[in-house]
């Protein structure tokens, strides 16, 4: 029994990164444990993230690229999502340039920095007017090669197949990819390409490559107990 405790509690040992920007702690359920250990790893490449509402799928993503980025100056964050929540509206029917056309999708990013970063800190200012953190919308990607970048793929379940391979195909050396989505909530009525990627790459041939498949669920959620009973009750009536 006592060999069987110290295996377990090895495989999610959550390596010890450098810290040169003060971010928050937070509380960790062992999932949430599980995936920093992942995440954190040098063998990790690509990260497919599923997960209900309030699951902590974002968080744990922008926490971890936050840690990455505290820990070696080279590298920059990108946050990709997709303007479908804009009623089918691409960005050119939008006023301004890109950067502000976009500038409200960024949001839930705002957000997580808001609340892992301390109120008195300019981390997050500097962050942003140095450029080692931007954003970009998924239809903009094609083209792009990366190195030395963290990308936080968010809402990931309004993507595309096609565009979700752009994506991926876009890696380089020293990258990570945490691609979020949550199976229940896609806007694209039935042509999102999360779950048929997330399962495509749920094997262990893909995890000796460094992608993941990686699953939270309803006990993640810090959110409130209100949204945890909320997602156990919806996931009742679909079974």
């Amino acid at each position: 029994m006592a060999t069987k405790k110290s295996k377990q509690a090895k495989r999610f040992e959550i390596p010890q990164l450098k810290q040169t920007i003060h971010i928050n702690s937070l509380p960790l359920t062992p999932r949430q444990k599980h995936f920093l250990s992942l995440a954190f790893d040098d063998e990790t490449k690509i990260m497919f993230i599923a997960g209900p509402a309030g699951s902590t799928k974002t968080y744990m993503a922008v926490y971890s690229a936050l840690r990455l980025l505290s820990a070696e100056d080279s590298l920059d964050l990108l946050y990709v999502r997709t303007v479908i929540e804009s009623a089918d509206k691409g960005l050119g029917a939008l006023p301004g340039d890109i950067d502000e056309k976009f500038n409200p999708y960024m949001a839930p990013l705002e957000d997580k920095l808001y609340e892992m970063l301390p109120k008195t800190s300019t981390a997050r200012k500097e962050l942003l007017d140095s450029g080692r953190i931007s954003a970009m919308p998924i239809n903009y990607l094609r083209g792009s090669s990366w190195k030395n970048k963290i990308v936080v793929a968010d809402e990931a379940q309004n993507f595309t197949y096609k565009e979700l391979t752009t994506l991926i195909t876009r890696i380089g050396d020293n990258c990570k990819l945490f691609i979020c989505g949550d199976f229940m909530q896609s806007d694209i009525n039935g042509k999102s390409g999360f779950a048929p990627m997330y399962n495509l790459f749920d094997d262990k041939e893909s995890v000796t490559k460094g992608i993941h498949a990686f699953r939270f669920s309803s006990e993640d959620i810090l959110r409130s107990e209100i949204l945890k009973y909320i997602i156990r009750k919806l996931d009742s009536a679909k079974s």
